[in-house]
């Protein structure tokens, strides 16, 4: 729950400071650090470090071994799933595919889907899910990993709650967020992908973060 809030506590506060600003920018969500450096003159000048998604390795849904270089310089739209279930899953990557459509083949954007089922989703599962969503291509990667690196980086680096419950439904718990990722791999927004309003501000947001000078 305390990620949930999260969000939108942190979106607020950002809100308030970029109301007098001219330019629209999104906010940047996570933790930051100050730190005091000093440029070529020597002058000291105060530099604002953001959290960042960390470097991973994993196989896609062709076996192939995908890091983040993959995402270099993109904007991209990440979430967690897995392709057994019955609950928010299928109305989550319905309203994804809406946005990839939008955003197909455009060469700023891709879309990333992690696998939260490690015993079931392989990569030839997750072929299968990806040609019968139409989404079987280099700009959608579905990404297989352990159990211990895919829910370490959802928690701790993409602020997603997701958790093997044998008294779930299917097996598996986690939060349906839609998470937006800038060029620098700074969180710049979640929305709630089984909800169309959500999925519709994330397409507006994610054409202001494109049109976003660095």
């Amino acid at each position: 729950m305390k990620k949930i809030l999260g969000y939108a506590a942190i979106a607020g506060l950002i809100a308030l400071g970029a109301s007098c600003t001219q330019e629209k920018k999104l906010p940047i969500y996570g933790d930051k650090e100050v730190k005091i450096t000093k440029d070529a003159n020597g002058n000291e000048k105060i530099d604002t470090i953001y959290k960042t998604i960390p470097d991973f390795k994993f196989l896609n849904q062709d076996s192939v071994e995908v890091t983040q270089d993959a995402f270099k310089d993109k904007v991209y739209v990440a979430d967690f799933f897995f392709t057994s279930c019955s609950t928010i899953c299928p109305i989550m990557h319905r309203n994804m595919k809406t946005i990839f459509d939008k955003y197909k083949d455009n060469k700023e954007v891709m879309f990333l889907s992690h696998t939260i089922d490690f015993k079931y989703d392989k990569p030839s599962v997750l072929k299968k899910y990806a040609q019968k969503l139409g989404a079987d291509v280099p700009q959608w990667q579905f990404l297989y990993g352990s159990k211990e690196e895919v829910y370490k980086l959802a928690e701790k680096d993409y602020l997603v709650a997701v958790q093997e419950d044998s008294s779930a439904t299917d097996g598996y718990i986690h939060q349906g967020w839609l998470v937006l990722i800038d060029k620098h791999k700074r969180i710049r927004g979640a929305y709630d992908g089984t909800k169309t309003e959500e999925v519709e501000k994330l397409k507006n947001d994610m054409d202001v973060l494109l049109a976003e000078k660095d």
